[in-house]
């Protein structure tokens, strides 16, 4: 209402207002959220750590901070599944966006956007131009299913 607002006093058209999801009760609530936002930017550090309740800045836990974990997964799909019930566009930023390895994941689960750095892009998008949907539907579904990050990994092709 206070971008509306701002817009209308500057003459100038209201620009979309996204959100971030870093962590957990935004991303079961995304339905919700996606009624105002217009649009979803899946912060997967955050999210992965809030998720495992692991510090990723800890000596010994960091280690542990994995996220390819099944219940990480399980919440992007469950945002991104909110987000299209209203029409909404989702983004995933973090490690995850860029690892080579879970990109075909992020795809199937139907994620619209990866936002890596800026060396990355050229090879991530390269290997976006390779991949068959249709496939990464199906090795998302069958990931969703795993226990554990090493059960997801075990799925994936070898990059």
């Amino acid at each position: 209402a206070i971008l509306a607002e701002e817009a209308t006093s500057l003459g100038i058209k209201p620009m979309p207002c996204g959100i971030m999801v870093e962590i957990p009760a935004v991303a079961v609530m995304a339905e919700v959220f996606a009624e105002e936002a217009d649009f979803f930017s899946i912060g997967t550090n955050d999210l992965t750590q809030y998720t495992l309740a692991m510090d990723r800045g800890h000596p010994k836990l960091a280690p542990k901070v994995d996220a390819l974990n099944p219940g990480l997964l399980r919440l992007i799909a469950q945002t991104v599944e909110g987000a299209r019930k209203h029409g909404r566009f989702t983004g995933v930023c973090g490690g995850i966006a860029g690892d080579a390895q879970a990109v075909p994941i992020l795809v199937g689960l139907g994620v619209d956007e990866l936002s890596v750095s800026l060396p990355a892009i050229p090879t991530i998008k390269a290997q976006v131009r390779r991949l068959s949907h249709a496939e990464c539907q199906n090795l998302a579904q069958r990931a969703l299913k795993c226990r554990t990050g090493d059960e997801v990994r075990a799925l994936l092709p070898e990059i």
